[in-house]
Order: structure tokens, then sequence, then C-alpha cells
């Protein structure tokens, strides 16, 4: 466990400090947690979000996931699901949800957590992403705007939210409807 000195006024004191490390989600040993995570972070609520639907047909992709974990503990985590836009049927992933303890919130997990699991897509061979999100965070992890009505979603969402980042391929080519593969 690591040592960090913090000074304040005249005396200083180490504190031990835990490693947070980012890894690969591995269900059998991650999933109940992360569920419970979901579960204080957002509420039953999060079964109604319009990603949800997105969800609610396809399976996420444990590789590409990424878990913060302090501890042994799930602090934070990146969840990932294939998806098919447009007539074209392109791939892309859908990033999200993305939660983090509210113990450690305030110090950019989410993003680091968000960046990890797209170098993963990336490494995968993935050519784009999507984030329904904000993007004063996300931005910071190389997400831009879609433009408005270029991709659609089988109900309402927040033009403002929907955004879109290179992988391995170019996220422009995004365009159409958005669904489960």
């Amino acid at each position: 466990m690591p040592l960090r000195r913090a000074c304040g006024g005249a005396e200083c004191a180490l504190h031990a400090r835990a490693m947070i490390e980012i890894v690969p989600e591995n269900p059998a040993l991650h999933a109940e947690a992360i569920e419970d995570l979901f579960d204080r972070t957002f509420g039953p609520g999060h079964f109604a979000k319009t990603a949800e639907r997105l969800r609610e047909y396809s399976a996420s992709l444990p590789g590409i996931n990424r878990v913060a974990v302090e501890d042994g503990r799930v602090i934070g985590v990146c969840r990932v699901w294939p998806l098919a836009v447009g007539k074209a049927r392109t791939r892309a992933l859908l990033y999200g949800p993305v939660a983090v303890d509210p113990a450690h919130r305030g110090r950019f997990l989410s993003l680091r957590i968000t960046q990890a699991a797209l170098d993963a897509g990336k490494a995968a061979g993935w050519p784009a992403a999507i984030l329904i999100g904000a993007h004063s965070l996300f931005g910071k992890a190389g997400f831009v705007v879609a433009p408005k009505h270029r991709l659609t979603f089988s109900s309402p969402q927040d033009p403002a939210r929907v955004m879109v980042c290179d992988l391995a391929g170019d996220a422009a080519q995004l365009e159409g409807l958005v669904t489960a593969p």
C-alpha cells in the first residue's frame, strides 16, 4: 500500500492510501457488486432510460468493460455494449452506465475508468463509441456531441447528451437509428 505524506501546519503525518486498480470486468467476481453500485448510484429510475432499452437486447463485453477496485471492493465501473447503427448496421460500442461510489467522487475516477474502457475498445478493433452523458465530463475523454439528428433512438433523447468518439475507425460515419446488434 503506497504511503502519501500529508502536511498541515508545522507537522506532517504519513497516511496509508489504498491503490485503486482499473481492471477488466470479471463477471464471477464483480457482477453483483456492480449491480449494487448501480442501484446506489442511480436508484431504480435508471431502468427507465433510453440507453437501458438498448442494453435489454444486448450483452455487455466484460473484456472491454472496466472496473475500479480498491482493497478488493468495486468502487467504479464503465460497462460497454455492442450496437448497430443505421441501415448499414455499422458496428459501434455504447459506453455506460458509468458509476462511481459516492465516497470516491470528485477525483475524475469516472473519466479514468471510461478512458481505460475506450482504450480497450480501440485495441479490440471497434470503430467508434457512443455515450449518452455530460459533455463537460466526457468531452475530456475525447467524446464530441453528435450532430443533431445524425443518431436516432427508439425513444426521445436529449441531443446535447448524445456523443461519439473515434476508436479504431471514424465515428463521423455513424448515422441513423441506434439499435442492439
